[in-house]
């Protein structure tokens, strides 16, 4: 798999995250804490295998999205990290699926940049990679997150008891699915574009690559950077 990649749309940018990241990252996180602890993923026992310093993650990272197993993001606003969007568990063969992850900062949430960040990874799976199926799975508390999958146009398929450890404790979701054959025409990112109001996204026809534009980018370039990336998994 081609990688690094870089999603653009205005002032969002999805990029690998990088070893340089380390401190602006742990702050986010930290400022964050109890903000993101509801929905953050946890551990039901010790794992050996989890990298013990940031730098180890995002080497690790760096292989998984190369052998085409995950690609994390970090999520840039501006030219400032704030969040992150993983699409992880990708798996090949007869299934060709995969499932989106995401956390962002309270001090940009609400402003529409979730959505497009998700609109923009979902593109990038079925035009790029061509998946069949992805999944984003959300508790039914996080009414926050429940708006992000809506407007992006995610069906709702079923009820998943006890799913996933979140917050110390395994956690029933509601798992929400697109198929490739209900992508839209043009990609995710244009038709919300569309029908939020931005005029120049609307005019968006061909994959755009230039870097510079305001315009979501239908189809992820590969960025020839030096950045690794780290996983997250936001519900």
């Amino acid at each position: 798999m081609r990688w690094p990649v870089t999603l653009r749309w205005g002032d969002l940018v999805l990029r690998p995250l990088r070893r340089t990241d380390a401190r602006r990252w742990s702050g986010v996180r930290r400022e964050n804490a109890a903000w993101l602890r509801p929905w953050e993923a946890t551990l039901p026992a010790a794992d050996p295998g989890v990298p013990a310093t940031f730098g180890a993650m995002v080497r690790a990272n760096a292989r998984e999205a190369r052998a085409g197993r995950a690609e994390a993001f970090a999520l840039d606003v501006d030219g400032v990290l704030m969040g992150q969007v993983t699409l992880g568990g990708i798996a090949w063969g007869s299934l060709r699926s995969a499932y989106i992850g995401y956390w962002i900062s309270q001090e940009v949430a609400g402003r529409g940049i979730m959505p497009r960040a998700v609109a923009l990874v979902t593109d990038h799976a079925f035009a790029d990679l061509g998946l069949h199926r992805i999944e984003i799975n959300v508790r039914p508390e996080n009414a926050a997150s429940l708006r992000v999958v809506a407007k992006v146009g995610y069906r709702e398929e079923g009820y998943r008891p006890r799913y996933l450890h979140i917050d110390g404790a395994w956690r029933d979701h509601v798992s929400f699915v697109m198929l490739a054959d209900e992508w839209p025409s043009g990609g995710v990112a244009r038709r919300l574009a569309a029908t939020s109001g931005d005029a120049g996204a609307r005019a968006v026809g061909r994959p755009l690559h230039n870097s510079d534009t305001p315009d979501p980018v239908i189809r992820g370039r590969v960025a020839r950077d030096t950045g690794d990336s780290l996983p997250g998994i936001g519900t």
